[in-house]
C-alpha cells in the first residue's frame, strides 16, 4: 500500500500576509508551483492539492517541479514521499469548466512521462484526483471509468487504416487507472457519504479508498452545528463500512483556521485530531502556512504527523438529525437577515489567488432564497469584521439538554466558541438581538480581543456612513490580528 499523507496542502485563499516567494499578492501560475516545493521542502507537508476547480492553474506543475528542484526530487520521490493530487471540475454541476476533467484526466500520462525522464523508476506522479460536490457513486464511476476506458485504453487501440496501436505510436498511456477521491460537500450530502461509498466500491478490487469530507463550505450553507455533526456522523458511518467490506477508508477533512471553518491551526493540531480521531488526512489551508511563524508551522506540521489515527467516536444519529435541522433553519434565517450587509463587506475582503467566478455548492441556497452570497472565506471575513462571529448563528434554537448533548459529543465545542467569542461585539448595530441572549446563555468565559473590538467598530461606522475607501485596509488590519482572513 502507498503512503497515505497526513497533510495535505491546499490553495485555500484564507490567509492574511502573503507568501515571501509570491510574485504579487494574488498568488498565480509560477507561485502555486513553488509553493509546493516549500510546502514539501520547508514545511513538511506531504501532499499538495492541485486545484482546477474555477481558477486557472498549470498543467505542467510536475516537469516544473523536477526540472526546477531536481536535487530535493532525487531524493524525495514525488508520487511516494509527496504527492500532487488535482481536484478537478465536477461536470455535472460546473458545465461551463466540463472540459477541463478532460484536459486533467489526459495530462496524467504526461505527467507520468516527465517523472520517467526524470528517473526511470519513478512510481505514477498523479494517480489520485479529487471530484468536488460528490452526490452519487455515479458521479464517481463516470471519472474512473472514463478514465481506464478513454484516456489508459489509447495503449491498445488502433487509428484506423493503420497498423500499430496509438500506445506504440505515442508511448504508454500509465497509469492504467487512477483513483477518484470524492468529496461530500453539502451537510445532506455528509449524511449518505457511507452509502454512496459502498454502492462505488461493491463491484472494485481497491487495496483502499480515499473519502474528502468538506468542512467549510457546509457550514456556510448550514452553520456550525449541522456541520460538525454531519462530519461526526460521516466519520462513524465510513469507519462502520470499512469494517464491513474489509477496505481501509482513509478520510481527509478540510479545515480552515477559523473555528467556523474547521479552527486547524498550529496550536490546535491536538484538539482537531482528538475531535476527529479516525481522519487520516487534514488539510492544511494559508493561514495556517503563511500567518504563523515557520518554525512554529514546521513543528504543528510535525505533530500533526506524529499523531496516532484511531477508530471514530460513536455518535447516535437519530439524535442529531432534530438538532441539525432546527439549527440549520435558524442559522439561514439570520444569514437571510444579513445577507445585503455581508455581500457589500465581501466586495472589499482583499483577493489571494487569482480566481475565476464561482458557481459552487451554495448555489442551491440561492436559488432557495432568492440570495447570492459569496465564498466561504469571504463570508466569514465579512462577519468577523463587524464583530458577528458565524460559529453564533443558529445557537438561539437550542434548549439547555440540547447544549449539554453538544458539549457532549464535540469535545471542542466550547474551545471552538471560546476562541470565536474574543471577536464578537456585543454592542454592534448589527448583531440580531438573539444572539446577545446566546452568548449569555452559553456562560463561556472569553477575553474580548479590545484591538480587534476596535477596528470592527471603525468598519461598522465606515459602512452606515457610506464611506468605503479604507475599507479594505481596516478589514485586512482586524484579520491579521485573528491570524486569518476567513
Amino acid at each position: 500500500m502507498p503512503h497515505i499523507p497526513r497533510c495535505m496542502s491546499t490553495q485555500h485563499p484564507d490567509n492574511v500576509q502573503i507568501p515571501f516567494f509570491a510574485s504579487e499578492a494574488e498568488l498565480q501560475g509560477e507561485d502555486e508551483v513553488q509553493e509546493a516545493y516549500y510546502v514539501f521542502s520547508h514545511l513538511g507537508c506531504d501532499e499538495q492539492m492541485w486545484d482546477y476547480e474555477g481558477k486557472e492553474v498549470d498543467n505542467f506543475v510536475v516537469k516544473k517541479l523536477l526540472s526546477t528542484y531536481e536535487p530535493f526530487f532525487r531524493q524525495t520521490i514525488l508520487g511516494e514521499h509527496v504527492f500532487i493530487t488535482p481536484r478537478v471540475p465536477n461536470p455535472a454541476v460546473e458545465k461551463t469548466e466540463a472540459k477541463i476533467l478532460l484536459e486533467t484526466l489526459g495530462s496524467i500520462p504526461r505527467s507520468y512521462d516527465a517523472a520517467v525522464l526524470f528517473n526511470p523508476q519513478n512510481p505514477p506522479p498523479i494517480f489520485e484526483v479529487i471530484l468536488p460536490m460528490t452526490v452519487s457513486a455515479t458521479d464517481i464511476n463516470r471519472i474512473y471509468n472514463y478514465y481506464v476506458h478513454y484516456i489508459a485504453a489509447k495503449d491498445t487501440q488502433r487509428i484506423p487504416g493503420d497498423t500499430i496501436t496509438i500506445g506504440e505510436w505515442l508511448g504508454n498511456f500509465m497509469p492504467q487507472r487512477i483513483n477518484v477521491i470524492p468529496l461530500f460537500e453539502g451537510v445532506e450530502n455528509l449524511l449518505n457519504a457511507a452509502q454512496v461509498m459502498e454502492e462505488y466500491l461493491q463491484d472494485k478490487d481497491l487495496e483502499y479508498q480515499r473519502v474528502f469530507l468538506a468542512r467549510s463550505d457546509p457550514a456556510m450553507n448550514s452553520g456550525l452545528v449541522s456541520t460538525v455533526l454531519a462530519n461526526k456522523i460521516a466519520l462513524y458511518e465510513l469507519d462502520q463500512l470499512s469494517k464491513r467490506r474489509g477496505i481501509e477508508l482513509y478520510p481527509i477533512l478540510g479545515a480552515g483556521s477559523a473555528p467556523f471553518r474547521g479552527h486547524l491551526k498550529p496550536a490546535t493540531v491536538e484538539q482537531v485530531a482528538a475531535e476527529f480521531p479516525s481522519v487520516q488526512t487534514f488539510t492544511v489551508q494559508s493561514a495556517f502556512k503563511y500567518d504563523y511563524p515557520p518554525l512554529e508551522v514546521i513543528a504543528a506540521i510535525e505533530r500533526l504527523k506524529q499523531l496516532p489515527r484511531r477508530p471514530a467516536t460513536e455518535i447516535e444519529r437519530q439524535r442529531c438529525l432534530p438538532i441539525m435541522e432546527k439549527t440549520t433553519q435558524a442559522y439561514r434565517e439570520l444569514v437571510m437577515q444579513l445577507a445585503s450587509l455581508i455581500s457589500t463587506i465581501a466586495k472589499y475582503v482583499p483577493r489571494r489567488r487569482k480566481r475565476k467566478s464561482h458557481s459552487g455548492l451554495f448555489g442551491y441556497f440561492r436559488n432557495v432564497s432568492g440570495v447570492s452570497l459569496p465564498r466561504a472565506i469571504s463570508f466569514t471575513c465579512a462577519l468577523y469584521s463587524i464583530g458577528i462571529p458565524p460559529e453564533l448563528l443558529g445557537l438561539h434554537v437550542l434548549t439547555s439538554d440540547e447544549l449539554a448533548f453538544l458539549r457532549q459529543t464535540i469535545s471542542g465545542f466550547d474551545h471552538d466558541l471560546q476562541a470565536a467569542l474574543q471577536y464578537v461585539d456585543l454592542d454592534s448595530p448589527f448583531l440580531p438581538p438573539r444572539l446577545g441572549q446566546v452568548v449569555e446563555r452559553l456562560q463561556i468565559d472569553y477575553q474580548p480581543h479590545e484591538e480587534h473590538l476596535r477596528l470592527s467598530r471603525e468598519i461598522g461606522a465606515a459602512i452606515r456612513q457610506n464611506r468605503f475607501e479604507n475599507l479594505q485596509d481596516m478589514i485586512l488590519r482586524a484579520a491579521a490580528l485573528r491570524r486569518f482572513l476567513g
